[in-house]
């Protein structure tokens, strides 16, 4: 069973910073794309950042400048450093493969932006 694993997620004031991990229990990920999702209360899953095996990045306008997607395929691992964090940016964040058929959702992380 595959199995995506998020943490780095917590409490953070806004202004303040935050970085995910997700580490994959399997070495397809190093065939495909990742993505950062988030899921905010009410509202559809959303991809807010990608990046290729290869490295290239795209980000949704939403977080375009603030946050940062790497990953190290040596680990099976994908990061995502968020800055300037935004009342808005809540949610709890997912990563997962980008592709039309995905691997099972991992639990996700909680991130909360508030003072």
């Amino acid at each position: 069973q595959v199995q995506l694993v998020e943490s780095g997620g917590g409490l953070v004031q806004p202004g303040g910073s935050l970085r995910l991990s997700c580490a994959a229990s399997t070495t397809i990920f190093r065939l495909y794309a990742m993505g950062w999702y988030r899921q905010q209360p009410g509202k559809q899953r959303e991809l807010v950042a990608r990046a290729t095996s290869g490295g290239i990045t795209n980000y949704a306008d939403s977080v375009k400048g603030r946050f940062t997607i790497s990953r190290d395929n040596a680990k099976n691992t994908v990061y995502l450093q968020m800055n300037s964090l935004k009342p808005e940016d809540t949610a709890v964040y997912y990563c997962n493969i980008f592709a039309r058929h995905q691997l099972p959702w991992g639990q996700g992380t909680q991130v909360t932006v508030s003072s």
